[in-house]
């Protein structure tokens, strides 16, 4: 159990030194991974900065992904669900188009220089407050491998034990501090899981609201 996202990312990045793990980049996925990022970031002596992806929700059940997709595009698709929903092309087509561009969009709001960012050459980390179905996780670690990177990690608090392993095809590196075998949700293993404001979400990246 983690006091709140502080607490955790204090945690991860205990792990993460005693690995002696190096990297370019620590990327947040905003907003509630921030405040774990930062302490990661600030002992690995790397750049905090972003990435995003936006789940893509079912029809008339927005909260059940179908899939989720990243500010550049970059998309993983829940092919159960959708073989078990049978959602039109069309319909997939369009949620992809516009959840693509609220990414870009919110993006633009943590980045200062806006668009994707090049990691040509660069060691570049994931950090999220959780994982519990990888559609976000996925999407961004695609869109990191787009970008050029050499290599990517993703690192995290806690996850279900199944996302975890399917998080290990799409990374160089999968570091999870708990996988408990009794997983149902990310806030189940944090004493205090509020949601992060944009406003604070900044202040972890130095950045003004």
């Amino acid at each position: 159990m983690f006091d709140d996202r502080t607490d955790a990312g204090d945690r991860l990045a205990a792990e993460l030194e005693s690995r002696d793990l190096v990297v370019d980049v620590v990327l947040g996925i905003p907003r509630g991974a921030l405040p774990v990022a930062r302490p990661v970031a600030d002992a690995l002596d790397a750049d905090l900065d972003v990435v995003v992806a936006r789940k893509m929700g079912a029809p008339q059940n927005p909260e059940l992904a179908l899939g989720a997709v990243a500010s550049d595009g970059s998309v993983w698709y829940n092919d159960d669900l959708i073989d078990r929903l049978d959602p039109s092309e069309e319909y997939l087509a369009e949620v992809r188009a516009a959840e693509a561009e609220n990414a870009r969009e919110k993006a633009d709001r943590y980045r200062e220089s806006g668009g994707v960012p090049d990691r040509r050459g660069e060691r570049v980390l994931l950090v999220d407050d959780g994982v519990a179905t990888g559609a976000t996780a996925t999407a961004c670690l695609r869109q990191v491998r787009g970008a050029e990177a050499d290599w990517v990690g993703l690192a995290v608090p806690v996850g279900s034990p199944r996302a975890i392993d399917a998080l290990e095809r799409e990374a160089d590196a999968v570091i999870a501090l708990q996988t408990p075998a009794d997983f149902r949700a990310v806030g189940q293993f944090y004493r205090t899981f509020d949601q992060v404001s944009d406003e604070e979400a900044l202040e972890y990246l130095d950045r003004d609201p």
